[in-house]
């Protein structure tokens, strides 16, 4: 059986080709060649030696996920639906701006978290991706926003490699990348950590730690490994600025309630590339968007150095919430301002192909039969 060179960190590399009696540096030509480049042949890796191609042709091989689908949103959203084996199918999502390009990547084929506003949750649970598939995804991307930007070279060296999914006049690299697509990030910790390393590689990926953020619901004991193993920067889905409602919302907040959530925020900071948490927060009509859940916010934002980020929800069928309507959310943030709390309102992209926050779906045969006795929102 031939190994995925997708899945495997700078050290399991470097380990690869020890195993295949090669020297270290080999492992450094060839995250090049794959990560940077988006190259799949061994041929074409013309700085190997000819007996060393050979042999990768025969005991290794570059596979990422396979396409389904592609869809464009008017705002140039795009989102790609990719295959994972076994009926799975999960999306990533790709956000051009003026001076960015965010790659959207997921982690599990589905979800087991259950947030009662996710569409990924509703749909229930069946596998952790492997880190070939997590780290695919941005190999994927980049290579058709390379492919797009430039027509192929035939013989490519690894000097001329670029930004990620950029060739010469490109304007789409990526830039960042977050971990916020389908599942929770941290209960998938032993196959994101290397894709993590992949993304943060001065000879794959290269991206900073200040780049790479990862979004989780709070998983405290994870959360003080993460710090401890491979600090990026990181999101916290907040949703609700009290015990009760958060665990209506959220239920992992029976298991880590606001107080271990809000600690373990502190204790990240100490190794953080950042110097404060982003808090994610959704919008939801009637349910967390009032004057009092702002007052409540801001005693939680002096209690962590943060940034809120306030997002509109984005519907689904039988979600049973409603978005705060746009005043609403304006005086919201602005009490979260006077108080000297710094946030932002997210504009909402993507939404007209189900590319937005809470959005993606993909297809996912669920072992948890969650998605069968998921209750609607009151």
């Amino acid at each position: 059986m031939r190994t995925n060179l997708l899945g495997l960190d700078p050290g399991a590399l470097a380990g690869f080709f020890a195993g295949l009696g090669e020297k270290p540096f080999r492992a450094k030509q060839v995250l090049r060649w794959v990560h940077r480049l988006g190259e799949s042949d061994f041929d074409r890796m013309t700085d190997l030696a000819k007996g060393l191609r050979e042999m990768l042709a025969t005991s290794a091989e570059v596979v990422p996920p396979q396409l389904v689908r592609e869809s464009q949103a008017a705002d140039g959203t795009q989102k790609w639906l990719l295959d994972v084996g076994a009926g799975n199918a999960v999306e990533t999502v790709f956000i051009p701006e003026a001076n960015r390009g965010t790659l959207c990547v997921s982690t599990q084929a589905g979800c087991t978290m259950a947030c009662r506003f996710c569409s990924t949750g509703r749909q229930g649970f069946n596998r952790n991706l492997t880190t070939a598939e997590i780290v695919g995804q941005l190999w994927w991307v980049a290579r058709a926003l390379r492919a797009r930007a430039v027509p192929e070279q035939s013989t490519p060296a690894p000097r001329a490699a670029r930004s990620l999914g950029a060739g010469r006049g490109a304007e789409r690299a990526i830039s960042n990348v977050v971990l916020m697509g389908m599942g929770e990030p941290l209960l998938n910790f032993d196959n994101v950590v290397p894709a993590l390393r992949l993304m943060l590689d001065d000879h794959a990926y290269n991206l900073s730690r200040r780049r790479v953020t990862l979004s989780t619901v709070g998983i405290v004991p994870l959360i003080d490994r993460l710090r401890d193993e491979c600090p990026v920067a990181l999101a916290v889905s907040l949703h609700a600025p009290n015990d009760a409602l958060r665990s209506r919302l959220v239920p992992v907040n029976e298991q880590y309630p606001l107080a271990e959530l809000l600690a373990a925020c502190r204790r990240y900071l100490q190794r953080s590339p950042r110097d404060f948490i982003t808090f994610e927060y959704v919008m939801l009509d009637g349910v967390n968007d009032s004057p009092a859940h702002a007052r409540e916010l801001v005693e939680i934002g002096r209690s962590v150095p943060s940034k809120f980020n306030l997002i509109p929800f984005n519907p689904f069928p039988d979600s049973g919430f409603r978005r705060s309507p746009p005043e609403v959310i304006r005086r919201f943030a602005e009490r979260l301002l006077a108080a000297g709390l710094i946030c932002t309102t997210r504009r909402t992209r993507g939404e007209d192909i189900d590319a937005a926050c809470g959005q993606l779906a993909g297809r996912v045969q669920d072992r948890t039969r969650r998605a069968a006795r998921a209750p609607r929102a009151a």
